[in-house]
């Protein structure tokens, strides 16, 4: 499995989980929240970063989860 970038997008009613540059979507769920874990995991296991679209498709937030180009520091 190649390492992506894990996107939850919005799709119809519903939210998706999809890699970066795929072609088709890895998950669906009912709830934005059930996306949002799923695709948590999925870029925990594989040290990339979970970007979260809102319904508007735009970027709401990212979270890191491999190597941190800007670290906090402290």
């Amino acid at each position: 499995m190649s390492k992506r970038n894990q996107h939850v997008v919005p799709r119809d009613d519903q939210w998706a989980v999809r890699g970066a540059g795929a072609k088709r979507d890895t998950e669906v769920f009912n709830h934005k929240q059930d996306a949002v874990d799923r695709a948590r995991q999925i870029s925990q296991n594989q040290q990339t970063e979970l970007v979260v679209h809102g319904q508007n498709g735009r970027i709401q937030y990212k979270d890191s989860h491999g190597n941190d180009p800007s670290p906090p520091k402290g």
